[in-house]
């Protein structure tokens, strides 16, 4: 993780004077704290979700190799379950199309927390200028 810190001369050009911080600043500062690790922790789930479509995607197109009468083990909770390759294929479809309604749902909570986080930038940067560092 970089960190961006400011440089000596940026520290000198804030004039060095002291911004008293008021309590709903650091409200603010808290809501843009708890605003980012909401952030981390659903890109994490976002890619996490991406990469398990991207293998059940995988899984389908091996099996439509396999013969439509052959019987293909497919993992039901702790078990594996023998079943016909086309009714596999079927629940592997289902289950890619509910990992895209996760990660669509998991792209809107982060752009709405996107947004929100900007406008707390601009609010906070607008009252302490170069004395805060908000850049994630």
């Amino acid at each position: 993780m970089q960190r961006r810190m400011l440089t000596k001369e940026d520290e000198a050009s804030t004039g060095g004077e002291e911004i008293e911080v008021r309590r709903e600043d650091q409200e603010k500062i808290n809501k843009f704290s708890t605003l980012h690790q909401k952030e981390t922790g659903l890109e994490q789930e976002l890619k996490n979700k991406q990469k398990e479509k991207e293998d059940l995607e995988e899984i389908s197109t091996e099996l439509e190799l396999v013969d439509e009468d052959e019987k293909v083990p497919y993992k039901i909770g702790d078990c594996f379950v023998s079943l016909p390759q086309p009714e596999v294929l079927e629940l592997l479809s289902a289950s890619t199309e509910n990992i895209d309604k996760d990660v669509n749902g998991l792209e809107e909570k982060l752009g709405e927390i996107r947004e929100e986080m900007q406008g707390l930038k601009v609010a906070l940067y607008a009252r302490f200028g170069r004395s805060i560092n908000l850049e994630t």
